[in-house]
């Protein structure tokens, strides 16, 4: 059963750059969440459209997404702050995601502070790892943060 699925509510994304359908779990430490990627998303149209596959830059958005919801829900930074990517490190891709596939985000938080986040996650279908990665996130409000 989910923690939420009002992830609008959550992050400031939008259709079609929102990939995060719920939180399942969450507390200091970490959490869980689910995205399921559908032929309908944007991307598949150009990104080998005979044999659509998610790009790798979208799992590790995904991944980030989904750490800085859980982070929302928890309240841990002010109502409205944003994330923004600074860095991303140690990413591996290691399984394609294909439409269909529901994609299970584990990540884990580093360090909380703040100003800042950095959090290590990795990306599932079922239990096959498909992506891990380490990312920092700025957080701020769009006047603060540049």
């Amino acid at each position: 059963m989910a923690v939420t699925t009002d992830i609008e509510s959550l992050l400031p994304h939008r259709s079609p750059f929102l990939f995060v359908d719920e939180i399942v779990s969450c507390d200091e430490k970490g959490s869980i969440c689910t995205r399921t990627f559908t032929e309908n998303d944007f991307f598949f149209k150009g990104h080998f459209p005979q044999y659509p596959v998610v790009p790798g830059v979208i799992l590790i958005e995904t991944m980030a997404q989904g750490g800085g919801a859980a982070l929302s829900y928890q309240k841990t930074f002010k109502e409205g702050s944003l994330f923004f990517l600074a860095t991303v490190d140690k990413v591996k891709f290691r399984h394609q995601v294909r439409p269909g596939d529901t994609v299970r985000m584990e990540v884990t938080n580093l360090r909380v502070s703040p100003s800042m986040v950095k959090q290590a996650g990795k990306a599932y279908v079922g239990e096959t790892l498909c992506a891990e990665a380490e990312w920092m996130c700025l957080v701020g409000n769009a006047d603060n943060v540049k």
